[in-house]
């Protein structure tokens, strides 16, 4: 677990987040256990995880059905821990401060199938079924629906119909 990654609950308390301690034993703070009380599932997988100076590890969030990438958000130790144990997506507001459930307000809800992390462990990969319109708060089905012109090897311009 991140040392010194806390968390925020709703009252606008942000507290400092740290990084990885490189500790193993689970952050009482965080995730109300203490020395005497087993970890949970979540908690053991979340421990897996390389989390950054900031406390947080992207997430990429996809589609099971077609593989669509859906969003990219971030998760704390928390998030993930809560990702893992609800089966819905969590993730840290970054610039508000709070943990989110996705869809709790919009009824777009995420409904996790599984989560996976890469090979350096600084980045996680959640295999959702999206519920409703989509991910974006815009109403498009994808955050990632603008494209970049680019440039094949030969040099012409490339224009993607997607």
């Amino acid at each position: 677990m991140p040392g010194g990654a806390t968390r925020t609950d709703g009252g606008g308390d942000a507290r400092p987040r740290g990084g990885n301690s490189g500790h193993d034993g689970a952050d009482a703070e965080t995730h109300g256990a203490t020395n005497t009380e087993p970890a949970t599932a979540a908690t053991l997988v979340a421990a897996q995880v390389s989390f950054g100076p900031d406390g947080l590890v992207p997430a990429v969030v996809q589609e099971r059905s077609d593989g669509t990438v859906l969003m990219l958000a971030y998760m704390d130790a928390e998030a993930l821990s809560r990702t893992l144990s609800s089966g819905q997506t969590w993730f840290w507001s970054r610039s508000r401060k709070e943990y989110w459930c996705k869809g709790a307000t919009s009824g777009n809800r995420q409904l996790v199938h599984e989560v996976r992390y890469d090979c350096d462990a600084d980045a996680v990969l959640v295999v959702v079924d999206q519920q409703g319109s989509g991910a974006c708060h815009t109403g498009e089905r994808s955050c990632f629906f603008r494209s970049l012109p680019t440039v094949t090897p030969t040099g012409h311009d490339r224009v993607d119909e997607t």
